[in-house]
């Protein structure tokens, strides 16, 4: 089994239009390097140049926001679900 990632629209392209991908990893850090493996220029789009996740993007491991967990280095298992989810800008 494996973990089971949302990939957001605008990211879908990337994907093949997948909605949904599946990637063997320990932690987020290592998901982040197997989807750029199997989907080049997704990571790009997920983490700035210094490899930490863009402020404006937020993964939720089942259900749960990474920021109070372990953010990147957060452990990962078999069947775990994460979302990317892009931030909404906005007000009023």
């Amino acid at each position: 089994m494996a973990i089971k990632i949302r990939i957001p629209t605008p990211l879908q392209k990337l994907t093949g239009d997948k909605a949904e991908v599946a990637v063997q990893a320990r932690n987020v850090n290592e998901m982040i390097e197997a989807l750029e493996k199997s989907y080049p220029g997704i990571k790009s789009r997920i983490c700035d140049e210094t490899g930490k996740i863009r402020r404006f993007v937020n993964i939720y491991l089942n259900e749960e926001d990474i920021r109070f967990l372990s953010q990147e280095k957060t452990g990962l298992k078999d069947g775990d679900e994460v979302s990317i989810v892009p931030a909404i800008a906005g007000g009023l």
